[in-house]
């Protein structure tokens, strides 16, 4: 499962996981402090604001020479480009920080955090126990090229790493981050992308290709938005990456940017099949 439905709001699995967390931490330390008023939900706060601030900076220094030519695109998160490990260690710094300043703070910070970072393994874990059932790598759903002929995934893979983008004409992060995937397309010769259509029919689809000016290789429908369902999406835009054993690598639900998209091909270009592993 990539995400959750909450009424018109989509979130990622990943997310709410860490939001969960925060609220057991924050729980167990109030619990904690309370005898001595020290609360940490203020620390909590802090540390989840600097984490984001000091992961996107992470994020853009890395890979600053896709945002040197928008340089306003830095401000756009929602592209989701965030170093992990920069912003933990950033969070658990101020935490530190923290608690040396303010003795009464220690045991709170110390057991909530640990009961959050407990909370979110424990989670993490039961999912991953669902998500390693027996299944095909490449879901099975059968595919129609614009062109009306019988087509999947594995099909199209060529043996290659492959990129399937999930989108639709009336998505609006799916109409801007095309451009992006679709310059990739022309570029990453060594990487198959696919854009698979979402109920939509094979003239709306072309009339939006033919509109937007965009020359895609590998563009199906899938009526019945099989696809998004087999990887537990119900969001737009989705995209899948798949390594050239046709194992899921990554995942990303909502626009990708250059940056963004880059940082997902990078460590794919790599990666070394399941299926090749001694």
């Amino acid at each position: 499962m990539l995400n959750v439905q909450l009424g018109p709001l989509s979130l990622q699995v990943s997310h709410l996981l860490v939001l969960v967390s925060l609220v057991v931490a924050a729980g167990v330390g109030h619990l904690a402090g309370r005898r001595r008023k020290a609360g940490i939900v203020n620390v909590l706060s802090d540390m989840v604001w600097a984490g984001l601030l000091v992961a996107r900076i992470a994020f853009v220094a890395t890979w600053f020479e896709l945002y040197r030519e928008s340089p306003w695109s830095i401000l756009d998160i929602r592209d989701g480009g965030f170093s992990p490990w920069a912003g933990l260690t950033a969070a658990l710094l101020l935490a530190i920080w923290h608690g040396w300043r303010h003795e009464a703070l220690r045991k709170p910070l110390a057991l909530g955090l640990s009961a959050g970072a407990l909370a979110w393994a424990a989670m993490s874990g039961v999912l991953g126990t669902f998500d390693n059932a027996p299944r095909p790598a490449l879901p099975t759903v059968a595919l129609t090229t614009l062109a009306g002929e019988p087509t999947n995934l594995a099909a199209l893979a060529r043996g290659k790493p492959m990129v399937v983008n999930l989108w639709a004409s009336w998505c609006p992060p799916c109409r801007r981050e095309m451009p992006v995937l679709a310059e990739a397309q022309q570029r990453e010769t060594g990487v198959t992308f696919v854009f698979a259509n979402q109920s939509e029919d094979a003239a709306t689809a072309r009339r939006y290709l033919s509109a937007s000016a965009l020359n895609l290789a590998n563009v199906v429908l899938d009526p019945g938005a099989e696809l998004g369902r087999a990887v537990g999406s119900t969001g737009l835009p989705t995209t899948l990456f798949y390594d050239a054993g046709g194992q899921l690598a990554d995942t990303h639900l909502g626009e990708l940017s250059a940056a963004s998209l880059a940082s997902k091909l990078n460590p794919l270009r790599t990666r070394t099949p399941l299926s090749t592993k001694e």
